[in-house]
C-alpha cells in the first residue's frame, strides 16, 4: 500500500512523533503522545541568534533560521 503523505503536525524534539499541539496559551506545545510540554523561545538554545516570533501564529516556525535547531523548550 503506498503512502499517502499525510502531515500529522509538528514532530515532538522529546519522543520524535508528529503529535506535538498548541495548548490554550500562546507559545505553549503539547505533545499528546508522551505529553511533555514545550514552550515557544525567541533565542536559540544551539547558537543563540535572536529571532521574532509570532505567538499567535498557527503556522509558527519551531526551528531556528540560522542554525536549524528547535526553538522549543521543555517546560
Amino acid at each position: 500500500m503506498a503512502e499517502t503523505g499525510v502531515d500529522l503536525g509538528p514532530t515532538c524534539p522529546s519522543c520524535q512523533e508528529p503529535w506535538l499541539r498548541p495548548t490554550n496559551l500562546p507559545g505553549r506545545y503539547r505533545c499528546v503522545n508522551c505529553m511533555h510540554r514545550f514552550e515557544i523561545r525567541s533565542d536559540c538554545p544551539d547558537c543563540g541568534m535572536h529571532s521574532t516570533i509570532a505567538r499567535m501564529s498557527d503556522t509558527a516556525i519551531l526551528t531556528c533560521n540560522s542554525c536549524g535547531a528547535s526553538m522549543l523548550r521543555e517546560i
